[in-house]
């Protein structure tokens, strides 16, 4: 089957490429920049924007499926970059890109904890975009992971950098909301799964490693795979001083967090319904031996 996939060439786009691959897939990646995915020499690329649909014009055609991957955790609004351009509008224009070029088959990145009362704009935008993808006449499954981990991923990289240049790591709050965090692999591994499994038609999916941690855990488990001591290097904020300072300085590109994403993780992001693992037949990777490969 040939693919047609936008964001191919970040994180969780160059792991679902691999796995298309070695599942005997062609795929077509649309990328904005020219050598974007220059490290995947089977791989047809076209230029090209998910915001500016007229970019996307006959660049469909000849493939069988679309996976759509766009999205960004945060804003840069005097660039442009924004959820409604990035989650919404971008969903919306490679929807009507897909079935104007003759195209059924549809897998959409959303995000586990979307939903219409979300308390961010993140979420409310992706579950705007999926609104979008249920009321399309498409062949849709929606994927909504966790927090996804693997070899150079963010979340788990950044909180390994602060262990090792930090004699104590800041934690907002008490740190006891719970995540679920889950391979990159396994989120790989059902994308190219569902391209020839049609009971996933119309179906979303939550998708949810197989432990709950709270935020302090996963700090201790990221300590002890990089050889340090973990309990003692934390230290908590209060949440009644750091939520009026992150919302002074998140305008600033350089500050690592924003409101929303404060919010975030304060609710956690955990699955109250984990049947894609038994759907997809997944044997899922587990959070501490996996991170202690790639982390030393």
């Amino acid at each position: 089957m040939k693919v047609f996939i936008t964001g191919g060439s970040g994180f969780v786009g160059r792991a679902i490429i691999h796995q298309l691959l070695i599942s005997g897939h062609s795929v077509r990646a649309l990328i904005r920049q020219p050598a974007a995915l220059f490290h995947f020499s089977n791989v047809e690329t076209v230029v090209g924007d998910t915001t500016q649909p007229e970019t996307l014009e006959k660049q469909l055609s000849g493939c069988h499926a679309v996976i759509h991957l766009v999205g960004i955790i945060r804003e840069f609004p005097g660039r442009g970059i924004t959820f409604d351009q990035l989650h919404i509008a971008s969903t919306h224009n490679v929807l009507r890109a897909a079935a104007e070029q003759g195209i059924n088959r549809y897998l959409q990145m959303s995000a586990n904890g979307s939903r219409e009362d979300g308390l961010t704009d993140y979420h409310r935008t992706k579950w705007e975009a999926e609104k979008l993808v249920r009321q399309s006449k498409l062949d849709w499954t929606i994927f909504r992971p966790s927090l996804i981990f693997g070899q150079h991923d963010q979340f788990v990289n950044m909180l390994a950098q602060l262990i090792r240049k930090l004699p104590l790591v800041p934690v907002m709050g008490d740190g006891q909301y719970q995540l679920q965090p889950v391979s990159i692999s396994d989120i790989a591994k059902s994308f190219a799964i569902a391209l020839n499994k049609p009971e996933t038609i119309g179906r979303s999916y939550s998708c949810c490693g197989p432990q709950t941690f709270s935020y302090n855990q996963i700090l201790d488990l990221i300590a002890q795979a990089l050889g340090k001591s973990a309990g003692s290097r934390k230290i908590h904020q209060p949440l009644w001083l750091m939520k009026p300072l992150v919302a002074a300085l998140q305008s600033i590109p350089q500050f690592p967090i924003t409101s929303d994403q404060l919010q975030m993780l304060l609710e956690g992001n955990v699955c109250t319904n984990n049947s894609w693992q038994n759907d997809f037949s997944l044997e899922l990777h587990e959070f501490s031996s996996t991170i202690r490969a790639y982390l030393k």
